[in-house]
């Protein structure tokens, strides 16, 4: 190497090349500012439009402020570990003024700037909140119960699973999957942004709940030579519930799983569990979830001595042999208001 190839020619300090570092950031234009950006939200939920695409942005104002004005500033590749710095005044409801100031490293050279950005604020109802807001839905999951009315637990057990179906949903990124609305007056009618998500609302509230569900689709129109549907998913629950206590020939019996042609049951005399067929004629006592505690008095062979609940007045009680109890300890019980008996439960 000769020695006119290990200078700067412009300022004589050795240089691997033509140039060293520091006159090489002196000729060089490193850093480049958009003076001004702008950004589309939504005024209802915030959301932001990014070229066509709206996606929800859970972030600040202020943190937005940061990323837009970092994203306005272009560093040339041969730029490294640069550093930010973001400062920002409000200088009218639509508009931010954000001060930018950038360290970095520069043909081996530290180099620092900064620049000014103008953050323009532009509202634009979004794809979600347009269709919420003009009605727009797919399809209707419908939940009834045969030959009966839906209880207060069906209802807040449907009405919990979907909002989780609908907030899964949207964290995963499918934004017109949403809740167009709700309502209660013959059961419980759930109206959804997309056909997709009430089919999977009408599994998982019949995995929960039992029954099944059947589809009806009807046309409403055509869009680029494509079928357009509206789906109701039927859901039907079975008539008796998970928990319910029934009276079969004398034998009270709770429901534990409810299926599509049987049901599951557990003897509450016995304790074992049985099928109850469809055919058969029954009493509906009530539902375990509404039993109550009660004192035992005293025991003497298999009869229990029971404090009602209600006269605090002692009744003798066949106590089942699956139940383990002792004088002074508490059971749960169930009153059966048409024979004046109370039934054991657990």
């Amino acid at each position: 190497m000769s020695i006119r190839e290990s200078f700067c020619p412009l300022c004589g300090q050795p240089s691997a090349g033509d140039l060293c570092g520091r006159c090489r950031v002196g000729k060089t234009r490193w850093m480049e500012a958009s003076p001004r950006v702008e950004c589309i939200t939504c005024p209802t939920c915030g959301s932001r439009k990014t070229g066509a695409i709206w996606q929800d942005s859970p972030v600040s104002r202020e943190e937005l402020t940061r990323e837009l004005a970092i994203r306005a500033v272009r560093l040339i590749p041969e730029g490294r570990d640069a550093e930010f710095q973001v400062t920002s005044r409000e200088r009218s409801p639509n508009r931010t003024i954000a001060k930018v100031q950038v360290k970095a490293n520069v043909f081996g050279v530290p180099v620092a700037d900064e620049a000014e950005v103008e953050v323009v604020w532009r509202g634009e109802t979004c794809d979600r909140c347009s269709r919420i807001s003009g009605g727009y839905f797919e399809g209707v999951v419908q939940v009834r119960a045969a030959g009966r009315a839906l209880s207060p637990r069906e209802q807040e057990v449907a009405t919990r699973i979907a909002c989780e179906v609908e907030e899964r949903l949207k964290e995963g990124g499918a934004r017109l999957s949403f809740i167009s609305r709700m309502t209660g007056e013959e059961g419980l009618d759930i109206v959804v942004g997309q056909s997709r998500m009430g089919e999977r609302i009408a599994q998982e509230i019949t995995a929960a709940l039992g029954g099944r569900y059947t589809v009806h689709p009807k046309l409403t129109g055509e869009k680029d030579g494509k079928r357009l549907y509206r789906i109701t998913y039927s859901i039907r629950l079975p008539r008796l519930q998970k928990g319910d206590v029934v009276e079969v020939e004398g034998d009270y019996l709770e429901v534990r799983e409810t299926g599509k042609r049987q049901l599951k049951v557990f003897h509450l005399g016995t304790g074992s569990m049985t099928i109850l067929p469809p055919s058969s004629t029954y009493r509906l006592v009530g539902n375990v979830r509404d039993s109550v505690p009660a004192l035992i008095a005293f025991i003497e062979g298999e009869t229990a001595g029971i404090l009602d609940p209600e006269t605090f007045a002692t009744r003798e009680v066949r106590m089942p042999g699956w139940v383990k109890t002792a004088t002074g300890s508490q059971v749960r019980v169930l009153p059966d208001k048409q024979t004046d008996r109370i039934v054991v439960v657990g």
